[in-house]
């Protein structure tokens, strides 16, 4: 009778235990927390600043890709799209509370739903670039058929559409636009000054993105002289190549193993004194 009262009771638990989700604490944050909307806030005041700088200064450029004589080119900005003005935490939520992950099949349905909003300062700041006459490039890994519902949505929230000048330049747009962004800066390059770049993955701003947590470390110090001057990052804890780093992006891996190198990869406190 013990036994079966104790199985009773552990099959109760069992009914009521709330799943986990390693991406949970993240996706509050991005989701639900003042503190997100402060520092996006800053950071595009900052770009404000930054893009005052750049306009004064013709020799300023943000991109590795710019070269030759550029100075009297017209002034650009480049900007990613998810997460750097676009908000998708509805999608990462769903993710979450529905106990699945990240498909191209989903994320489809979901850009086609227009259920973003845009990261606090972003609107702002592009408005503010447009009214400078700074044109404002989107370079987003969102595909080349999720241009027209993407476009109808971010020109709802008030971001500038480019006029004549097609300033959506989406992933296998052309074949040689893949998910290193290098190829699109540089087609920017050929016509506009690069003052700013901004996005929220090292993979908006070089495509020296991937590697080791090491290599990354790497690139990032390399970099440094870009970081909050030309360069504004973004914060997003949700996902990018951050998190696939430990593991070298090898999905073939499970999930169990990916956690496994996560985990190796942190470098914790070795605890009280016993």
């Amino acid at each position: 009778a013990a036994l079966l009262t104790a199985a009773g009771h552990a099959l109760a638990a069992d009914a009521t235990a709330v799943p986990q989700n390693d991406n949970l604490n993240a996706v509050l944050w991005d989701q639900t927390s003042v503190e997100f909307k402060a520092v996006t806030t800053g950071e595009y005041a900052l770009a404000k600043m930054r893009l005052d700088q750049a306009l004064a200064d013709k020799t300023w450029t943000a991109a590795a890709e710019q070269t030759g004589d550029f100075g009297n080119l017209p002034p650009a900005v480049i900007l990613d799209i998810d997460d750097t003005v676009l908000n998708t935490s509805n999608y990462q939520s769903w993710t979450v509370t529905a106990g699945t992950a990240y498909s191209g099949k989903t994320w489809g349905a979901y850009v086609a739903a227009e259920e973003d909003v845009a990261i606090p300062g972003a609107v702002d700041f592009t408005k503010y670039a447009d009214s400078k006459g700074v044109k404002v490039f989107y370079v987003s890994n969102r595909t080349a058929d999720q241009e027209a519902p993407t476009r109808e949505e971010m020109t709802k929230m008030g971001f500038p559409d480019g006029g004549n000048v097609d300033t959506y330049l989406m992933s296998k747009e052309q074949p040689d636009w893949t998910s290193a962004k290098g190829t699109r800066r540089s087609f920017i390059a050929k016509n506009y000054r690069i003052t700013l770049l901004l996005g929220d993955n090292m993979g908006d701003f070089t495509d020296q993105y991937g590697g080791s947590v090491a290599d990354r470390d790497k690139v990032y110090a390399d970099d440094a002289a870009h970081w909050g001057h030309d360069w504004i990052a973004i914060p997003n804890p949700t996902y990018g190549s951050f998190e696939s780093s430990p593991y070298l992006t090898d999905y073939s891996k499970s999930v169990d193993e990916q956690r496994k190198e996560k985990l190796a990869a942190l470098k914790p406190w070795a605890g009280p004194a016993q």
